[in-house]
């Protein structure tokens, strides 16, 4: 098992990779900017470095002082949580070539799944369906372009092939708009990912948005988890998760996770991953895998009861995987809301400091986050602050108990999107499960 781990993270996933090190009996290292001095995890790690000032470029995303600060303090590991460097293939090279273990998939399959077109092709290969386009990237040829778009059918939309997160994409109504659309799209990948390669999928008009979970281990076997719901959603960001997603089957749980579970034998993977799928008319669409543990990942540890953060750990040190496919059982449903520090009707960031802070309790009821009384937010950093999850028997018990903790949650000091969840928990389509990607927005009227 690994000695000591660097966590070079922020937050409640900071805190949450420390809670596995310390189950596992491993010393941790936190990196904080300056901004995050009293960051729960800084304060509890057996020891901390400081990396940079508050900007994430010149702390978080600092790739030489992360890797220095692995350096001087002797760790064997570094764990990039979610977000910042979880998925820059470069940083995870630039880890393996400096001698440390990178607790996530190899520089090179990172790089790969990276790369939606690469991506998908070896989805396509894997059997893992995927949505019907280009196979490919879009060349220069006019008419080739507007034949592939003809053939789909329209809508279509561009997407970059080094996109991610609702970002590089372009809807594309008619034929009239096709080539400006690819044209913008290529120049804005360009600019926001280095890449200016585009591809072009047929446009699903109401989709849902369901995702699966796997581990893999070096021996080159895997598992699925099962599958999370992710479809409440506001400008492509999660708001509300849950496991298992509403009105899929048993038969459709062990056939698309049986191909993810093929697809990560075929591509070496290694460690924690998600494979993201559009669901619409009974049919999934791969579109992308991210090749990190997932803000959600607690929903799948509540029905399932396998820590995923831990099992990334143990992964990346060598272990094989504990279970086989048979011996994952799924037990009731759970359900995640995020908690971010904004204004719940214009959504703009709150940060600032807590004046008091009380965490709701009872059956079923967990609580990932990194506040507490007298912390404050700072400016510089996304606006979740925590996460609660509830689990129950059913999905009817799960929202009951969310309800009741968040009208137990206190933040004072700062506004947050409470009432915003509370409200969408009364919504009846809500209750009813299975909305799509747009209903929340057309909800808000945005």
């Amino acid at each position: 098992m690994l000695d000591k781990v660097v966590i070079a993270n922020r937050g409640e996933i900071a805190l949450r990779i420390l809670r596995a090190c310390r189950e596992l009996g491993i010393k941790t290292v936190a990196v904080h900017s300056e901004a995050d001095r009293t960051q729960k995890h800084v304060l509890l790690a057996d020891e901390s470095v400081c990396i940079g000032p508050p900007p994430s470029a010149e702390s978080y995303l600092n790739m030489p002082a992360i890797i220095s600060a692995a350096e001087v303090t002797d760790a064997m590991a570094i764990h990039p949580g979610y977000g910042f460097l979880s998925e820059n293939a470069d940083f995870a090279e630039r880890v393996e070539n400096s001698g440390f273990t990178f607790i996530g998939p190899r520089s090179e399959t990172i790089r790969l799944m990276g790369d939606k077109v690469s991506a998908i092709r070896s989805m396509r290969s894997a059997g893992v369906p995927c949505v019907p386009g280009s196979d490919g990237p879009l060349g220069e040829d006019i008419e080739e372009n507007v034949r592939i778009a003809r053939d789909l059918g329209y809508p279509v939309i561009i997407k970059a092939s080094g996109g991610g997160g609702g970002r590089g994409m372009r809807v594309v109504h008619t034929e009239a708009t096709l080539m400006n659309a690819i044209m913008v799209t290529r120049s804005e990948a360009m600019a926001a990912f280095s890449n200016e390669t585009v591809y072009m999928e047929k446009f699903l008009g109401h989709p849902r948005h369901v995702e699966f979970q796997v581990l893999a281990d070096k021996d080159g076997r895997a598992i699925h988890l099962g599958e999370r719901d992710c479809s409440m959603q506001r400008r492509h960001q999660k708001v509300i998760e849950e496991a298992p997603a509403p009105g899929i089957t048993e038969e459709q749980r062990n056939t698309i996770g049986n191909r993810c579970v093929r697809a990560c034998e075929e591509i070496g993977y290694l460690g924690a991953g998600t494979f993201e799928f559009l669901y619409q008319d009974g049919e999934f669409y791969f579109i992308e895998m991210n090749t990190r543990v997932q803000v959600e990942h607690p929903v799948t540890e509540m029905i399932t009861g396998i820590d995923i953060v831990r099992e990334q750990i143990r992964l990346a040190a060598g272990e094989s995987l504990q279970w086989r496919q048979e011996d994952v059982e799924f037990r009731g449903h759970a359900v995640e809301c995020r908690i971010a520090a904004e204004d719940p009707t214009n959504f703009m960031p709150c940060p600032g400091p807590i004046h008091q802070w009380h965490s709701p309790g009872g059956p079923g009821v967990r609580l990932d986050t990194h506040i507490y009384s007298g912390y404050v937010v700072p400016p510089f950093y996304d606006s979740m602050i925590g996460k609660i999850i509830t689990h129950g028997h059913n999905r009817a018990s799960a929202i009951a108990r969310m309800q009741q903790a968040l009208s137990e949650m206190v933040i004072e000091g700062i506004k947050t999107n409470i009432p915003l969840h509370q409200e969408i928990f009364s919504h009846s389509a809500f209750k009813t499960g299975g909305t799509d990607i747009h209903y929340l927005e057309k909800r808000l009227g945005l």
